[in-house]
């Protein structure tokens, strides 16, 4: 059944569950970024391989290409291609995924392919996308919405070790980020994790470092910059829990509408 060529917009840790998910079911994937991408999760996002030139999350080796038809041939030999294209080319691909989060529609219409998904809220299936995936922890994780939108931003994060709020990192200020410590570094409350112009980043308890902005990035205040992670067994090189569950609901949605269309 597979064979038609999907196209991610974004790729930070939920995207790339989603690629996860369709790359191992055979389906060809381009994921498609922006310049200097903004993911949290460096170390199992795609977006990476637009700053190293490729990056393997769980024997996945996303390939950056400077082409859509270079993506397309990498995407067809089994890889993901990644392209820097804040506009896709959508002539090229069946189905295309808004997988940015953004809690809200920036640009995705309808219209842009055969299929249309997207990530959690912000979106109405029916209107925007033809399909809308749930992303808010619970027992409808995953879900496929074919009418309606997905559970409302609640602006909490979910809870992970007993911390929730707490554990994500924000800017104090508008400046330029400077790390001293690295994602899966071992932190204690109070360090000093790095500095956003001369606004010091401290520890808000201990932990170990989830993910982190890269370095250099110029951010503004109360922008999501890290993710501090309680749990003393957390793993940072492996593809979430949440993103594979949303990536299952994006692959039973393509199954789901290309038995519809035979």
């Amino acid at each position: 059944m597979p064979a038609e060529l999907c196209l991610i917009r974004g790729g930070g840790d939920l995207a790339t569950g989603v690629a996860w998910c369709l790359s191992h079911a055979d389906y060809p994937v381009i994921v498609a970024e922006l310049p200097a991408p903004l993911a949290v999760r460096r170390t199992v996002a795609l977006s990476s391989a637009i700053d190293f030139g490729e990056i393997t999350v769980e024997g996945m080796l996303g390939r950056r290409v400077d082409s859509w038809e270079a993506a397309t041939k990498v995407a067809h030999n089994g890889d993901v291609a990644v392209i820097v294209a804040p506009e896709p080319d959508f002539s090229r691909i069946s189905v295309a995924i808004d997988a940015r989060v953004a809690k809200r529609n920036i640009d995705t219409s309808i219209d842009d392919a055969e299929l249309v998904i997207a990530l959690g809220p912000g979106f109405s299936a029916g209107h925007d996308c033809h399909a809308v995936i749930e992303t808010m922890r619970g027992p409808r994780l995953g879900h496929t919405v074919w009418k309606g939108s997905a559970t409302a931003n609640t602006g909490t994060p979910a809870e992970l070790g007993g911390r929730s709020t707490e554990r994500v990192l924000r800017a104090l200020s508008d400046g330029t980020i400077s790390w001293s410590r690295s994602i899966g570094d071992r932190v204690s409350a109070g360090e000093l994790l790095g500095r956003v112009g001369n606004e010091e980043i401290l520890c808000p308890f201990d932990g170990r470092v989830r993910g982190m902005i890269r370095d250099g990035h110029h951010t503004h205040t109360g922008q999501k910059i890290g993710d501090i992670d309680p749990r003393v067994d957390a793993r940072c090189d492996k593809i979430s829990d949440k993103s594979l569950a949303v990536g299952d609901g994006v692959l039973e949605a393509v199954r789901t509408w290309q038995s519809r269309s035979r």
